[in-house]
């Protein structure tokens, strides 16, 4: 196996915050703050999640900071506020990095302690004319920009105070939308940690388990690759799989279904998104084979769409043409496929896009639409293609036998410069590989 990929360094972050000051222009300044942290319940927090913004700009993966940009400016663009070290505080929570650590570590500029935030940075904004933000993401951190902001305005300063607030999404998601090579670096190793997790939760797949066995294994195998689950997985068995976000996880396994598994790595911040649809006792009923090799037909006409100068929906369409065929031909809908287009209830089986951006988010950050437009792709993009088939128990209007199954196949896919690069594609996805792959899983137990 070879040597996990490097973390990103230094001069990349500095890179990022370089061409987001250039894109603000020299009268600008940015402003962003690091996620706080998540109570759940009583005096108990979630596990710390950084905001991946302030991800992407820093490095940082500690609460109680904010990163200030100022471009031109003699003393220093980058500047970060962080905690100070305080020994006591650290006997519980670890190392903090502190002020005097931040410019060796992270490559700011300068560094100040973030009780002083509110002496120091109203007059780092002034003479500024634009502040870019993320205004209305946290309440606490917009009233302390608010009053910033009324300090600066009040005479005699304020014509010196910004007079535009604008957001800071709109440029920051279009830098994050294009993946570095460090970048994809670490996805090829998320989606290699997602895939063996799947792999494994195939080791642990058999009737009468329940579906949270099959979560343990999965989410037992990322921890142990140093890794964590880029979201909470899906683990939908039977009818539970025509829930599209089905969270409980609790029911048994039962011989003759299908286990729909939804579920990813995040490494180093940045995720996998993987789905496989697979028999529970190892082989698919004549239905499920027949549901199955049509969502993989609808995957790959999907990704052979995938080209720089393509949509951004001409896969979607792709996808939901051959699916809307076969399920006319499989008498799911009635009439012609141009029919059952034309008067949407495709939909009841087929309700969602075909696919999303991935990066430090698994539904990334980035414009889907330029201008009212589907945006084309480009080289260095990451998406996932995941076409998906769900016939409700209840669902009247088609034949018995295809009543309760639910079927999504999903792959993370890099837009090169010549079609696509499938990051996912050595986990199986026709449907002998996958009865051969759990025979194989079986027989290893």
């Amino acid at each position: 196996m070879s040597a996990a990929p490097r973390p990103i360094g230094m001069r990349e972050y500095a890179r990022r915050r370089r061409e987001l000051m250039r894109l603000a222009g020299g009268d600008a300044a940015i402003l962003l703050a690091a996620a706080p942290p998540r109570l759940r319940n009583g005096d108990t927090y979630w596990p710390y999640r950084q905001d991946s913004d302030f991800l992407y700009l820093t490095g940082c993966d500690e609460p109680q900071a904010v990163l200030v940009l100022l471009p031109g400016r003699r003393a220093g663009q980058s500047v970060l506020f962080c905690r100070e070290r305080d020994a006591t505080a650290e006997r519980w929570d670890g190392d903090w990095l502190g002020p005097e650590d931040a410019v060796r570590v992270l490559g700011v500029d300068d560094a100040f302690p973030i009780a002083d935030i509110d002496d120091i940075l109203p007059g780092m904004l002034e003479g500024r004319a634009r502040l870019y933000c993320h205004f209305g993401r946290e309440a606490a951190f917009d009233a302390q920009l608010l009053a910033w902001l009324r300090r600066l305005r009040a005479p005699p300063g304020a014509a010196r105070a910004p007079q535009e607030m604008l957001a800071l999404s709109h440029l920051l998601h279009e830098l994050r939308l294009f993946k570095s090579p460090a970048e994809l670096a670490l996805l090829r190793e998320a989606a290699r940690i997602g895939m063996d997790a799947h792999r494994a939760a195939w080791s642990a797949l058999r009737p009468g388990v329940q579906e949270h066995a099959i979560e343990s294994a999965f989410l037992h195998a990322v921890r142990s690759a140093g890794a964590c689950a880029s979201y909470p997985p899906i683990v939908a068995g039977g009818r539970n799989a025509c829930v599209l976000h089905y969270a409980r996880n609790d029911a048994p396994l039962r011989a003759g279904d299908l286990l729909l598994l939804d579920a990813g790595a995040e490494w180093q911040g940045y995720a996998s998104d993987i789905t496989r649809t697979v028999p529970v006792d190892g082989r698919f009923s004549a239905a499920q084979r027949a549901l199955y090799r049509l969502v993989l037909e609808a995957q790959q006409a999907a990704l052979a769409c995938i080209r720089p100068g393509r949509s951004w929906e001409a896969f979607h369409l792709a996808a939901r043409e051959v699916l809307v065929a076969g399920l006319c031909a499989l008498g799911l809908l009635a009439g012609t496929a141009q029919q059952a287009l034309a008067r949407g209830d495709y939909r009841r089986y087929f309700p969602h896009k075909t696919g999303h951006w991935l990066g430090l988010d698994v539904h990334d950050a980035g414009d889907y639409r330029i201008q009212g437009e589907p945006r084309l792709l480009e080289p260095g993009m990451v998406l996932t293609v995941e076409p998906g088939l769900y016939v409700a128990p209840d669902e009247a209007l088609a034949p018995a036998r295809y009543r309760g199954i639910g079927i999504r196949i999903e792959d993370d896919v890099l837009v090169t410069a010549d079609g696509a690069d499938v990051l996912t594609a050595a986990l199986p996805r026709h449907a002998d590989a996958l009865e051969d792959a759990l025979a194989q899983a079986r027989a290893a137990r």
